[in-house]
């Protein structure tokens, strides 16, 4: 009769071995969720900037007036993003050696992206674009991707 209570003490190993395994199998999956949902605001944040530097590269390159918006002598009226949807996205550029698009929304999605456009006295021009995945400064989920043109 010494072994009174042995198979109970087994169960209880048994179960607690189990509930450790499980708590351990919930809390990778949680993280696994984060690090998924992560990568896909940086996805969305990576496009707002190269969606913001394709729009420039537009103007600079292909302006229907034949010269570049951002020539450092005259100034010109540029949108980007602009539709029923976004009525602003219109910006006055140029005049000088640096340009700046500030928040092009692209509605009715919360990215957007924030545009420098920098023209150098040799011809060369340099273009940062800055995506967003949420155009609100304070959210603590907002991710910031970059891009950067220079020729």
């Amino acid at each position: 009769m010494k072994n009174k209570g042995f198979t109970l003490f087994i169960a209880i190993i048994v179960t607690g071995t189990l509930l450790l395994v499980a708590v351990g199998v919930v809390n990778l999956t949680v993280k696994q969720a984060f690090i998924s949902a992560s990568g896909s605001e940086s996805q969305h944040a990576f496009y707002a900037a190269d969606t913001g530097i394709e729009c420039v590269l537009y103007w600079d390159v292909q302006n229907p007036a034949g010269i570049s918006a951002f020539a450092t002598s005259t100034s010109s009226t540029i949108f980007c993003n602009r539709d029923s949807n976004n009525p602003g996205n219109q910006w006055v550029v140029g005049g000088s050696y640096t340009s700046v698009i500030n928040q092009i929304n692209f509605l009715p999605d919360s990215y957007c992206a924030i545009v420098t456009v920098t023209k150098g006295v040799s011809g060369s021009t340099r273009i940062e674009s800055k995506g967003y995945n949420t155009c609100d400064p304070l959210s603590p989920r907002r991710v910031e991707r970059a891009v950067r043109a220079t020729y």
